[in-house]
Parts: C-alpha cells; structure tokens; sequence
C-alpha cells in the first residue's frame, strides 16, 4: 500500500538532487541502497507482516477506478505541455523534502511548467543546482496555519504530498499531519484561489478501513472533495518504490519480497516514485472536465510510463 509520505513540507528528489535534510522530518518512504543489516529485529518482521496482512484486504478492496481516459482521440505529451506552458500558471507543493515530493519537484523544473514554483513547508530547504535558483519557498507553521493564509494565495495548481509515519509520530501525530494538516492547507489553498488540486494518498485508502493509515486516507480524500475545487485528481500508488537516504530495514525487505515476484503481480501493489510524479505531471496538461479524477496504481503506473500520445 501506498506510504511514501512527505513531512509537514515533504517533497521530491532523487539521486544527486537533494535538499539537505533535518535531523528529524516525519516522512517519505524509500530506503537508500544498502546491505541488509545482521539483524533485522522486530520492527523489520512486524513490517513484512503488516505488508502481507494489508495486500490480503486490498486483493478485496481493490475496485480500481482507472485513470478517467475514456474520450477519443489522443494528442501528443510534447503539445499538451507546451500548451500548458503558455498558460503561465503558479504552482505549490506541499511535501517538498519527503521522497515524492522532491522527485515531483525535480521533475517539474525539468519539463518548466510553470511561471512560479512555491514551496510550503515548515522549514527551508537548501538547494545548490541552478535549476532551483527561482524557486521560491514560504515557511510556515503547521499549528498556525490561519496565520499564513498568504502563502496560499494565488497559486493556480497546488500539490499535496504532506504525511508523516505512525512510527515517527505515533498513531496521534499521524492522524494530525495527515488529515488535520492536509485539511487545513486544502481549505487554505481554495480561499486562496487554487483550481486544480492535486492529493497523494494510497492504494486502499476507505475512511471504513479498520486500518488507522487508509482510514485517515479515506477520510481525507472525502473531506478535500467537499471543497469543490474546480479540478481535484487524487492519486493512489501502491508502495512506493525509491532510494532513500534514511534507513529503514523493513522497508529495505519489502521491496526484496517484490523484487521476488512475477511483474505483474508486482506492479500492481507497488510503483516507482518518479512514476508516480510523471503520472501526476502528465495528468496535469491533458484537458480534462472532470471535477474529480481517482488514479489507481494500475493507471498510475500507464500514465507515469507513456512518453508518447496521451487520451485527453
């Protein structure tokens, strides 16, 4: 299931592209390339029970509504970007120093979709390529957030890849970053005046779950729907796939256990994270009149990898 969190200001990157990071950041997912540890202890092994436990009931769950390409026709990625370009719209990012957002914010400057990228986090983050010299970035305090309306202001398109573990919070300070957190920045950014906004959340995610992590997912996903945006994508990878600078055993396990597997069964638990932004980028410039667009992992992992003509 999906649990690439960010922090209260979670984001992108990989490889030679990192922020430098703070000694404690509630986020992320993904597991930096190393040599399995002597012992993994009980944390690793309560990990790979849970895993298993969580795929058995989204093999139920798993209803799987598809990426919403259902009009004819098809118009090439290269077009639908330059198009969007000429538009020069704003953007934000919440999560920006967790795995996906820093990979999502990577590959953003690359494709240079917008006019103004703005970062909201709670602390600043360093950056030392050139590509990030115009990056702007507003520091806020997730408790006070009423007090920093501002940085929500006039920002067309907003991405949400906010989320902490349960592990570094506990099941409280889970529950408060990721919904309670995610919420108020929503309710924000549509004060502000923010069209199209777009949730990280995760395979499996139902506010009926007996699972704490996709019930709060669920509920989130629900709330943020009754803002009305005027275009609002969802997105549910399954487990998130990346390198990751922390180390945490048990996830190193997990993505041996499906490194093990056929393909296919494979990829429709888990995905990669620069999939899992491309998907999100390319989803962005296609036209759609859709109020509410739902991602599976299915359609995240068909999206992420088309390079080629896309269904509007």
């Amino acid at each position: 299931m999906g649990v690439a969190a960010a922090d209260p200001q979670d984001g992108a990157g990989r490889g030679a592209h990192r922020p430098r990071r703070g000694a404690a950041e509630p986020l992320g997912r993904g597991d930096a390339r190393m040599q399995l540890p002597a012992a993994l202890g009980a944390g690793a092994a309560a990990a790979v029970a849970a895993l298993v436990a969580a795929l058995l009931l989204l093999r139920c769950q798993d209803a799987g509504p598809g990426a919403g390409s259902s009009m004819a026709g098809a118009e090439a990625l290269p077009k639908l970007r330059e198009d969007f370009r000429m538009q020069n719209k704003s953007v934000f990012i919440l999560g920006a120093s967790g795995e996906t957002g820093k990979a999502l914010l990577r590959e953003l400057l690359e494709q240079r979709l917008f006019s103004r990228v703005t970062l909201i986090g709670r602390r600043k983050l360093t950056f030392e390529e050139e590509a990030y010299a115009d990056v702007n970035q507003e520091v806020v305090d997730f408790e006070k957030l009423d007090d920093y309306a501002s940085a929500f202001q006039g920002h067309d398109v907003g991405f949400c890849c906010l989320g902490t573990t349960r592990k570094k919070a506990g099941a409280e300070g889970f529950v408060h970053v990721d919904r309670d957190y995610v919420l108020k920045s929503a309710e924000l950014a549509k004060a502000g005046g923010c069209k199209h906004f777009n949730l990280l959340s995760s395979k499996g995610a139902d506010k009926s779950s007996s699972f704490l992590y996709l019930q709060v997912k669920g509920e989130v996903e629900d709330k943020v729907e009754e803002l009305k945006f005027d275009r609002y994508s969802i997105f549910r990878p399954g487990f998130l796939l990346c390198d990751r600078q922390e180390s945490r055993p048990g996830e190193w396990v997990i993505r041996k256990f499906f490194g093990s597997l056929p393909e296919s069964w494979a990829s429709g638990h888990s995905v990669p994270v620069v999939t899992v932004v491309r998907a999100m980028l390319n989803n962005l410039v296609r036209p759609s009149d859709k109020k509410k667009e739902l991602l599976d992992n299915k359609a995240i992992h068909d999206l992420g990898k088309a390079d080629g003509p896309l269904k509007p």
